[in-house]
């Protein structure tokens, strides 16, 4: 079963988490997780360098460490640098001491102030212990681009069919995803619906 937006008690329990962004107008945060990969990220920069959106990038500490031109490729053309943990880990399955220093690991090479957790697993523990010193982002909209069974048109509708006033997209920044396949669409067609897309700090969120 697909998930295409968290469980509605998510905020209640992540209560300083962005989920969405709080605003009544047609704002969206397009985000990626999992890169920078040589085989995607160039590709999406891009895409979205094309139309001047810009886009929060969450990213492993091991490929930023391991492809930092990419990192420096990303920050260059006014994206932000968020952290996605160093190994990837599911919080669910990892200790809170564990987990916490993987994060730390990460921020050495992508965001010591911005953390996404992998899968969106996050104990509360985990979540009270980060908190302290970094804003937690989740996401509003997943369209699945890493769903081989629903393909680019099958995302793009998903995405086409749920933005809202606020939302906050994640796809994903590996080339298994099929985000690539349709972001100049979707990008494209939400302009034309009258959204924006935003980084966080230009409004309240």
């Amino acid at each position: 079963m697909r998930f295409f937006r968290p469980f509605f008690f998510a905020d209640w329990l992540y209560p300083d988490a962005i989920f969405r962004i709080r605003t009544s107008d047609r704002l969206l945060w397009l985000t990626f997780d999992d890169g920078p990969d040589p085989g995607s990220t160039p590709q999406l920069l891009d895409i979205i360098g094309r139309h001047g959106v810009k886009a929060a990038f969450f990213c492993d500490g091991r490929a930023a460490y391991r492809y930092p031109e990419l990192v420096s490729r990303i920050k260059s053309e006014g994206h932000i640098i968020g952290n996605h943990g160093y190994l990837h880990p599911d919080g669910w399955r990892t200790s809170l001491k564990n987990y916490v220093d993987d994060v730390d690991s990460a921020a050495l090479h992508t965001s010591a102030s911005l953390f996404r957790p992998p899968y969106g697993h996050l104990r509360i523990a985990q979540y009270k212990e980060l908190r302290k010193r970094y804003k937690i982002v989740f996401w509003d909209l997943m369209p699945y681009d890493f769903d081989k069974s629903l393909g680019k048109s099958g995302s793009l509708k998903i995405l086409l069919g749920k933005i809202r006033a606020g939302s906050v997209i994640v796809l994903h920044d590996r080339p298994e995803s099929s985000a690539s396949g349709f972001l100049d669409e979707f990008i494209a067609t939400a302009l034309k619906k009258g959204y924006r897309f935003i980084l966080p700090g230009i409004i309240q969120i």
